[in-house]
């Protein structure tokens, strides 16, 4: 029993946590910067003012996690970023590929529970901070409201991630609100004064059919008369979550100080929605429908941005700038709604995409005038236009990683953020990044620690593409498709297809590339033919007299031509697909991106990938055979396609495909890292839309790694991951290192790396 008299004053329960590094919201962003800290032996504690982590992507406003993949609606092949972000993802496939927010919720909640170092504070809110100096937090304090608690936070490094920037703010770093002018950054997209400043906020609900009819009375407060917004935005009965993405409202107001109003007029529209499809009359199979979930806390797109050592514009999303400091990349598109939202008779967004990914350099994850305070998530350094692209949620994600690796950086060699901007320092980062599995585009990483690169490679087998070989499906050519390969400098092979036709004809093929090397964007015409072709099934040649001058991916395309069916084939493989000019609806209204003139976007055509299970490949012989996947490729270079596959793959017919490292001495062995194909294409969304398969089919499942004597390092069962990281318990001597495969999850045997360190 507790009994207290009568007390002047009462002080709450106060709990110190004195850390390595204090993380201050618990989105993706935020959650990926406290794994990746953690996981590099900082002491580190996540702040978040939610019962549960994931932001946007929890269930709490139930937002799919997209990046630069966008939902494969751009030229950026093989684009999904890696590192914690992905691992992440590729558990929600696995026991999640219906797409159930509550599950997302739990596996977050494994990932930050499972790291000792990490200590989680929910439902706790920063409210202040203490500063030794001008330019240096020394503490944040917060409030638990569930337990009644304040926490002081103490550490010598800090990362905001919470989205409005509140330890930012809080702190005295130098931030920005609403748009820049035209004129600032030279910024062609930059919007004027009717557009708006800032975007909305949205608000999303889920729906299922009862099986009995269910009446619905709106409650009081609910708007009585959408017919503005139906007019201006088509829904339908069987629309959920964020398919009502453009539920937008906010722009013309404080997106933090206002959001609970925001939250208030979105609620109105949303039970005004519902209101009007199920009395409307309009929606007749709503009769059965009942309202089965409806946000609480509206999902946020934009309030304020920090200022660091550098600001990204627009110029350098759209221009794919190269930057020394790159340590994450991006690729969604400039995405920009008008500021009133639901209520604009304006396009509920406008999407421009680049031709490829971009880096982020270091310098937009740091406050220019905070020395220990690092930036994470949507309120790095960008402009708005810039901003439109790098806000999404893997976008974050991917440089809450990098943040979190640097802030291990500087903790074990006491520097401050902007001190790993350049020199070794940046390439130790770098490499850090790279060996955790982050993309970094127009970086060359060189790792002088890893042994495989010393190491002699031999394959049981690897495949020399000459064929993949037919099924009995025909595909009629109503849009032009074609296949993405890797081709090497010298004579270009010769391609052919099985064709039907009911009359005899010609068929136009074209060999195109991306001007830029690396890109995906087909906006090069090497060669094109036209091959004659007679009535019924035959086999045509696309023999082109142009040379192959450059290494890279080619597009080997057939013009629509829709009295023509072509042969499809049910054989996939790593580095290897085929792409179509039939626009994706739901990111585009068209095959060609055709931006006004003035406003600095490029025009393009648009060739892409369709989803399993479907997207298969075009039956297709190649004469010589295409040798782009040798086993030399596992000790270097990027772990995805690029200018070529970068990968092994074993010949299909290889009933125990193996590959070997073996060194001239003995070397020590305490750490091996494989890199798998987790099929980079993918988007891998995380709620709403359900997914082909739980497993990548490029993936290996099954296998075993074994040294030159037999001693088994590890024998590996119903595997799933990008990416398998051993630690041996003793360093292990050895002159081999065979990596036995038993078993992949369908398409042929791959690994894109091996590293091996002491």
């Amino acid at each position: 029993m507790i009994h207290e008299g009568p007390a002047e004053i009462r002080q709450l329960k106060t709990i110190t946590h004195e850390v390595d590094l204090v993380v201050v919201g618990g989105g993706l962003a935020g959650t990926c910067a406290a794994i990746a800290a953690a996981r590099e032996d900082l002491q580190v504690v996540l702040v978040q003012d939610r019962p549960i982590l994931g932001g946007n992507a929890s269930s709490e406003v139930r937002l799919w996690v997209l990046g630069a993949t966008s939902h494969m609606g751009n030229n950026n092949r093989w684009a999904r970023e890696g590192g914690i972000i992905n691992e992440i993802l590729e558990e929600n496939l696995y026991r999640n590929r219906v797409g159930n927010p509550l599950i997302l919720d739990t596996i977050l909640l494994e990932k930050v529970h499972e790291e000792p170092n990490l200590t989680l504070l929910l439902n706790t809110a920063v409210h202040e901070v203490e500063k030794s100096d001008p330019d240096t937090i020394s503490a944040a304090i917060a409030f638990c409201s569930q337990n009644s608690t304040r926490y002081v936070l103490r550490a010598p490094l800090f990362c905001d991630a919470s989205g409005d920037g509140v330890l930012g703010f809080l702190s005295g770093a130098a931030f920005r609100m609403g748009a820049e002018s035209r004129e600032e950054f030279d910024e062609g997209f930059a919007p004027d004064e009717s557009y708006g400043e800032l975007l909305g906020h949205s608000l999303y609900f889920y729906t299922k059919d009862t099986g009995a009819p269910v009446s619905f009375t709106a409650p009081s407060w609910a708007h009585k008369d959408v017919s503005s917004i139906a007019r201006y935005r088509k829904f339908n009965a069987n629309m959920q979550g964020c398919n009502f993405w453009w539920v937008e409202y906010g722009g013309r107001l404080d997106t933090v100080h206002d959001t609970e109003t925001i939250k208030w007029e979105l609620w109105k529209v949303v039970y005004g929605i519902w209101d009007h499809i199920k009395n409307s009359g309009d929606f007749p199979e709503a009769e059965t429908m009942t309202l089965e979930w409806v946000g609480q806390i509206p999902g946020k797109r934009e309030s304020r941005r920090f200022e660091g050592d550098y600001i990204l514009r627009q110029q350098d999303v759209v221009n794919q700038a190269p930057f020394e400091d790159t340590v994450a990349h991006g690729g969604w598109a400039v995405d920009l709604h008008p500021a009133d939202g639901v209520y604009s008779d304006k396009p509920s967004c406008n999407q421009w995409h680049s031709k490829g990914v971009y880096g982020i350099p270091w310098r937009c994850y740091y406050s220019r005038n905070i020395s220990n305070l690092f930036l994470a998530g949507r309120i790095i350094s960008a402009s708005h236009v810039a901003f439109g692209s790098s806000r999404v949620m893997a976008t974050c994600a991917a440089g809450g990683m990098a943040v979190g690796i640097a802030a291990a950086l500087c903790g074990k060699v006491g520097k401050l953020p902007r001190d790993l901007g350049q020199g070794d320092a940046l390439r130790e980062l770098q490499l850090r990044l790279d060996r955790s599995g982050q993309y970094l585009p127009g970086i060359e990483v060189v790792d002088a620690e890893d042994l495989a690169t010393k190491a002699q490679v031999t394959a049981s087998s690897r495949l020399k593409l000459g064929e993949i070989s037919a099924s009995a499906e025909w595909m009629k050519l109503d849009g032009g498709w074609g296949m993405l390969l890797p081709l090497t400098e010298g004579n270009c092979p010769e391609f052919g297809f099985e064709i039907s036709s009911e009359q005899s004809g010609a068929l136009r093929c074209e060999l195109r590339r991306a001007a830029r090397p690396g890109n995906f964007t087909p906006d090069e015409l090497v060669d094109s033919i036209e091959i004659p072709f007679a009535k019924g099934q035959s086999r045509v040649a696309a023999k082109f007299s142009k040379s192959i001058d450059r290494e890279d991916y080619y597009f080997v395309n057939l013009s629509e031509n829709p009295a023509v069916q072509v042969r499809l084939s049910d054989v996939r493989m790593t580095g290897v697909l085929s792409v179509t000019n039939a626009f994706n609806k739901a990111v585009a209204t068209s095959s060609v991106q055709s931006p006004p003139p003035d406003i600095g976007i490029d025009s393009f055509e648009f060739w892409l990938p369709k989803r399993r299970p479907g997207g298969k490949n075009l039956a297709i012989t190649i004469e010589p055979p295409l040798d782009a996947f040798d086993q030399d490729q596992v000790t270097y270079g990027p772990t995805r396609p690029m200018r070529t596959v970068n990968a092994w793959v074993a010949d299909p017919a290889d009933p125990n495909p193996e590959l070997s490292l073996s060194w001239p001495e003995a070397v020590r062995i305490g750490r091996i890292i494989i890199d798998f194909d987790p099929d980079w294409d993918h988007p891998m969304e995380s709620v709403l839309m359900t997914h082909a398969e739980e497993v990548s089919p490029f993936m290996l499942r099954d296998f075993d790694l074994v040294d030159n004597v037999g001693t088994v390092f590890a024998e590996v069962r119903d595997h799933h991951s990008a990416r398998f990281d051993l630690r041996l318990e003793n360093v292990a001597e050895t002159k081999g290192l065979t990596l036995r495969i038993k078993a992949t999850h369908g398409a042929p045997a791959s690994v894109f790396r091996i590293r091996v360190m002491a």
